[in-house]
């Protein structure tokens, strides 16, 4: 804020990274619950990953995580102090979280298709995203 109550530039860019972040993982996040999607989400997971968690279960958590920082996000600090800061954080653990299932899914264009994204431009894309969340966050 300003000294006379207004929003600064920076709060403006805060602002409107917080909706687009919204805008982005809310949606992937309902995504998870689509069955075919969700199918398609759990071949993706290493199998190593999934030898004590189901990965129908394993896509439902991340799909709830996904909806739960993009709305956690929304939420001004004058209303819940800390709650979007600490959303995206949790964004940010998440996505370096399901890197290796992103990764995994490179490996095998011919199995995965579309979300086969090859290693480097999925890295890049999602480093760029960490930057976007923690400059909207901090």
């Amino acid at each position: 804020m300003t000294h006379n109550g207004g929003m600064s530039a920076f709060d403006v860019v805060q602002l409107v990274l917080r909706i687009l972040v919204a805008l982005i993982f809310v949606p992937m996040g309902v995504n998870h619950f689509v069955p075919k999607a969700a199918r398609g989400m759990a071949a993706m997971i290493p199998p190593a990953l999934k030898q004590r968690v189901s990965g129908k279960t394993l896509v439902r958590f991340t799909g709830v995580c996904e909806i739960a920082g993009g709305v956690g996000i929304l939420v001004p600090s004058s209303l819940v102090p800390g709650l979007a800061f600490a959303a995206g954080l949790a964004l940010v653990v998440f996505l370096i979280a399901v890197f290796p299932a992103n990764s995994y899914a490179a490996q095998d264009p011919e199995r995965f298709g579309r979300a086969a994204i090859p290693f480097w431009p999925r890295f890049t894309a999602q480093v760029v995203l960490i930057a976007l969340i923690l400059v909207a966050v901090v």
